[in-house]
């Protein structure tokens, strides 16, 4: 999407410290506890496809990121991140390259999901697994997200939200087997606390997938 890359250059700062708001500390605790949950056992390396500013990869040690997006990648890798300029699409990296692959929010921005995850496929090592971080189109974050959407926002008016049931069906077109799940947000938009839950619960807001080779 070349015109939600554009978007991203522009937009990488006012992007980047969103996560320093008192509502972005709140949501990125609780996304970092869901994908953390399915993390036990994988071995790095790490990938992050969509790597963004690095604020994920630095938190969960996630060791390389690619991104189409020039100056978020400056930003990731000021916090240590190794980063190519790439799309999701064309993986710069060999078969089999990687202990897990993360694309966390990065599904509803590629213009071919069925060919990111395909690719996310190829560079996992036999063992390998690859968590899907999505907002879930059926829940009330996924209403909220899909009235900015509506609105015009500058970022999410390039994105594209699916159903849980939509990512689970290209992950297993994939040829990648489901092999866990773990669901935060699960109230709606501001009704705290929220708690991180090691299963799949079909209308939480921010739901991980965990699949394997």
């Amino acid at each position: 999407m070349k015109d939600a890359v554009e978007v991203f250059d522009l937009y990488a700062e006012e992007y980047d410290r969103w996560f320093d708001s008192a509502e972005g500390k709140v949501l990125f605790k609780m996304e970092v506890e869901a994908v953390r949950l399915l993390m036990k056992g994988l071995e790095k390396p790490f990938l992050e496809v969509g790597v963004g500013t690095g604020r994920f990869a630095k938190e969960l040690g996630i060791d390389y990121g690619i991104d189409p997006s020039q100056r978020a990648l400056e930003i990731a890798e000021r916090r240590g991140i190794k980063v190519k300029k790439a799309k999701g699409e064309s993986l710069p990296f060999k078969d089999g390259s990687f202990g897990a692959v993360f694309l966390l929010f990065t599904i509803c921005f590629v213009d071919d999901p069925e060919k990111v995850l395909s690719e996310a496929q190829r560079v996992l090592k036999k063992d390998g697994g690859l968590i899907v971080g999505i907002i879930n189109r059926e829940s009330s974050w996924g209403e909220l997200y899909m009235k900015k959407k509506a609105e015009g926002h500058p970022i999410y008016k390039h994105a594209k939200f699916y159903s849980i049931d939509e990512i689970i069906e290209m992950v297993e077109r994939a040829g990648m087997a489901i092999d866990g799940y773990s669901s935060t947000l699960c109230q709606p938009p501001l009704e705290m606390p929220y708690e991180v839950h090691s299963k799949l619960i079909k209308d939480a807001g921010f739901v991980c997938i965990l699949a394997k080779n």
